[in-house]
């Protein structure tokens, strides 16, 4: 079986990884840098769902893998807190498409004064924490968590949804 990941991000990366060889262990495993398609900063849930399931078809595209997924973080305001939303999407060669959300949490208002006037989360964060490159490792959600989560283990999460629709398919068809 071949799975493939729409990104060269760590966190994302490291979760398919850590998720797909615990339920597919001979899996042969490719990541590669594709389109969203929707804003380097996506703004609401409707745009962070659809820059996932972007990814993943784009993927599948680019591979023809058996499952390609695509991860796909942003924000959402609501009754004015701005939250971190995050989605993910697993195209099949069938054509079939499967969405889940994953963890969604308010950041600091100091943050969304940031994000509000255009800025992107991942530098935004990057000054907010005096470091390089956070998306790849913690996130935001590591931060604002105090390390209770970090961003692979939320994607992970986001991963095992996926992987659990698609063994109900198959398992529904078999």
């Amino acid at each position: 079986m071949k799975i493939a990941v729409g990104t060269e991000n760590k966190a994302k990366v490291g979760a398919v990884e850590v998720i797909v060889r615990e339920y597919f262990p001979d899996a042969q495993l490719e990541n590669l840098e594709v389109a969203s398609d929707v804003s380097v900063q996506p703004f609401s849930n409707e745009e962070t769902r659809q820059g996932a399931i972007n990814r993943a078809r784009n993927t599948l595209l680019k591979t023809n893998a058996d499952l390609a997924f695509g991860l796909e973080g942003g924000v959402d305001e609501i009754d004015g807190v701005m939250y971190c939303c995050n989605w993910g999407a697993v195209a099949m060669k069938d054509g079939t498409v499967i969405s889940s959300s994953g963890a969604q949490f308010a950041l600091p208002e100091v943050i969304a004064k940031e994000l509000r006037i255009g800025k992107e989360l991942g530098p935004v964060m990057d000054v907010y924490t005096n470091t390089e490159n956070i998306r790849h490792h913690q996130g935001a959600i590591g931060i604002f968590t105090n390390d209770l989560i970090d961003r692979q283990q939320m994607f992970e999460h986001i991963v095992k949804l996926l992987i659990g629709q698609v063994l109900f398919k198959q398992n529904k068809s078999s």
